[in-house]
């Protein structure tokens, strides 16, 4: 038999200073670890968007590419969706000139296919100045420059 007084078992305790110590130890792992490089910026001229009506430039050509991948150049459509095709109906349509800028407006659903197609016709037509149509507005369905 035990008389003595019982004794209460120790609660165990935090040490907090050892866990502060570990938590700075990690932070400055981290702060010296990480990198803070910037990431190379891309220099793009985007159009901006105007409510002005668009106006006819004799050195523009408007190609309206639809969402079945149809292929309208001014208003006419172009029989056929091959790069070919496409690439003759733009020679014709710049008449030699070279410094006529192509507006390339394809509808939101459009495929990838149909727009690369008509910037690989555009490039063997000799057509390098680009532009692509911006939406004026929401839903206000008028394309600009």
């Amino acid at each position: 038999m035990n008389f003595g007084r019982h004794r209460r078992a120790e609660e165990p305790e935090i040490n907090l200073i050892a866990f502060i110590d570990v938590l700075l130890v990690i932070l400055i792992f981290l702060m010296l670890s990480t990198t803070y490089s910037r990431f190379t910026e891309l220099q793009l001229n985007l159009p901006a968007a105007d409510a002005d009506a668009m106006r006819e430039r004799p050195g523009e050509i408007v190609v309206a590419v639809a969402s079945d991948g149809r292929v309208m150049l001014d208003r006419r459509p172009v029989d056929g969706r091959s790069v070919e095709v496409l690439a003759a109906a733009l020679r014709s349509a710049a008449g030699g000139r070279a410094d006529t800028v192509l507006i390339i407006s394809a509808d939101a659903l459009a495929t990838h296919q149909s727009v690369v197609n008509v910037l690989d016709a555009a490039r063997r037509a000799g057509l390098a100045r680009l532009s692509f149509a911006a939406q004026t507005g929401q839903g206000q369905g008028q394309a600009a420059r």
